[in-house]
């Protein structure tokens, strides 16, 4: 069935309850067999429909993307030209994945999801359990040792000195306001600053609760001025024309 053999014992030793058991089993290999497709279908091809479904608007725009991004990752996998029934657990076990432990358990749980839907969309009899890795919290601080070894090592990467000194100023901001760097800290707006107050507007954040109001140290106020000059608008962090989400310093 769908290229896969089955065999085993009934366990039973009278050939009518036999033949039963044997129905029974031949039944649940064959549930939904009218939706069958008419070849096996390799996960890269069932990508494309999954990709699809994530379109749909009833999904959150971070689940699309953190989908996205686990796709990203698994596509770069052997498993990609795998058939969806030959997908085990302990085939799963075996993917490698760059980075930490929740960059991994984003692919993972993309994969879990596929093939879920692909149960779902009767193209398998039965998605295969995924484990996912242990993760762990973060524990290291940014302190003074900290930060005087990042600065430090930064000059030995020989930069522009553009580019060493937003390094810098990264850095600080990061330290001393505790800001997140991809939606609060690189799409800082000059409009978001209130200099009477030294306190920064953080407009959008991961969570709703992550909207909120940060005060200035003296270091970031100096630094902030620095930087903004007598512009009244704009992007504190601005590039010749790029959008802070497109580079990272």
């Amino acid at each position: 069935m769908r290229s896969q053999r089955y065999r085993g014992s009934t366990q039973e030793t009278r050939a009518v309850r036999a033949s039963k058991v044997a129905g029974l089993k031949l039944a649940q290999v064959v549930e939904g067999a009218d939706q069958l497709p008419s070849k096996p279908t390799e996960l890269n091809e069932f990508a494309q429909r999954f990709l699809a479904w994530l379109d749909s608007p009833r999904l959150e725009d971070k689940t699309k993307t953190y989908y996205r991004n686990g796709w990203r990752l698994v596509k770069a996998t052997a498993v990609v030209n795998t058939r969806l029934e030959k997908i085990t657990s302990d085939r799963i076990d075996g993917l490698k994945f760059p980075g930490s432990s929740a960059n991994a358990n984003c692919a993972l749980r993309t994969l879990r999801r596929m093939l879920h839907k692909a149960e779902e969309w009767k193209l398998i009899s039965r998605a295969p359990k995924i484990k996912l890795m242990k993760e762990y919290g973060r524990s290291v601080r940014l302190d003074d040792d900290a930060e005087r070894k990042l600065l430090a090592a930064a000059t030995g990467c020989k930069w522009r000195k553009r580019t060493s000194d937003l390094f810098r100023d990264i850095v600080i901001l990061m330290r001393d306001t505790g800001m997140r760097s991809g939606r609060e800290l690189y799409r800082m707006r000059i409009e978001n600053l209130d200099w009477e107050n030294r306190v920064i507007l953080v407009p959008d954040s991961k969570t709703p609760e992550g909207r909120r109001l940060v005060p200035m140290s003296r270091r970031v106020l100096e630094l902030l001025h620095q930087r903004c000059g007598a512009r009244q608008q704009g992007w504190v962090f601005h590039l010749h024309g790029q959008h802070p989400a497109t580079y990272a310093p």
